[in-house]
């Protein structure tokens, strides 16, 4: 059973998850290996719930309780739930709940890339995105267009801060994906060829045929403002750009995701 709290001091300790953090606290919150995350609006706490996060709280307008977040907190079980007015959670969290409903949730054991990817055929590679809103959107296309597996670089945001999760629409859980280093060999050494989605002169079309035929495929991304170093550029087995009309120099990453993880799916 649930316990309900109302909010009479937002410096109340239990509040602490909820209470203006950074997103480099969150994760270390806890424990240091794991932290937390903030999962929002009822249909990403559904889809993490559904694909085995663990709920540690709820926060959420009074309004909601006896609503439509009755399902979850049914089965978040015993957890607090915490509550108040949408004026005192805006001054617990910082902003407004755009959904009225927050979840702190243990953050999940990620494996090991190798362990990861050993059976995919089609993964996506993030490399120094820092805008959390392209992250989110980049997985929300993987999942879906069937992409296999997404891996992050260190230099990547996290694709559990609270905002890359809600623009996914909750699909950051149902996307396999973890952590992996600077060094990209490891996804030669799995049989797989790379591809730089790059703006270089030695550039492949997206169309290219012998590239939709390479039965294991890793399409790299780069920052939102320069996009891949040129280090990975040359690295990698194929620089691929997405040929352009009316002098467009080249799509929004997150935008040039989606075409890539179309154009370049696996058709059987």
């Amino acid at each position: 059973m649930a316990r309900i709290i109302e909010i009479q001091d937002i410096a109340a300790p239990g509040l602490a998850l909820f209470a203006h953090l950074t997103e480099v606290q969150l994760r270390s919150r806890l424990e240091p290996e794991k932290g937390i995350f903030i999962a929002e609006s009822l249909k990403v706490i559904q889809l993490a719930l559904k694909n085995g996060c663990k709920p540690l709280a709820l926060l959420m307008e009074r309004k909601r309780i006896k609503g439509q977040a009755g399902c979850i907190i049914e089965r978040c079980g015993d957890i607090p739930v915490y509550t108040g007015d949408r004026e005192v959670l805006a001054d617990l969290t910082g902003y407004r709940l755009t959904r009225g409903i927050l979840c702190a949730m243990a953050r999940p054991v990620l494996p090991a890339a190798e362990d990861l990817i050993m059976k995919a055929r089609r993964v996506a590679v993030l490399d120094g995105m820092t805008d959390s809103t392209n992250v989110g959107a980049i997985f929300r296309s993987a999942a879906a267009l069937n992409i296999d597996a997404v891996l992050v670089t260190p230099s990547c945001c996290d694709p559990l801060c609270r905002r890359s999760v809600r623009v996914s629409m909750g699909t950051i859980f149902q996307v396999p994906w973890t952590h992996m280093g600077t060094d990209i060999s490891i996804l030669h050494s799995l049989g797989f060829k790379t591809a730089a989605m790059a703006l270089s002169t030695n550039a492949v079309s997206i169309a290219d045929e012998k590239l939709a035929g390479e039965k294991k495929l890793a399409l790299l991304f780069g920052t939102e403002g320069y996009g891949l170093s040129q280090s990975i550029i040359d690295s990698c087995d194929y620089a691929v750009k997405i040929p352009m009309s009316h002098h467009v120099d080249s799509l929004n990453v997150a935008a040039a995701s989606a075409v890539a993880f179309w154009q370049l799916r696996i058709r059987e």
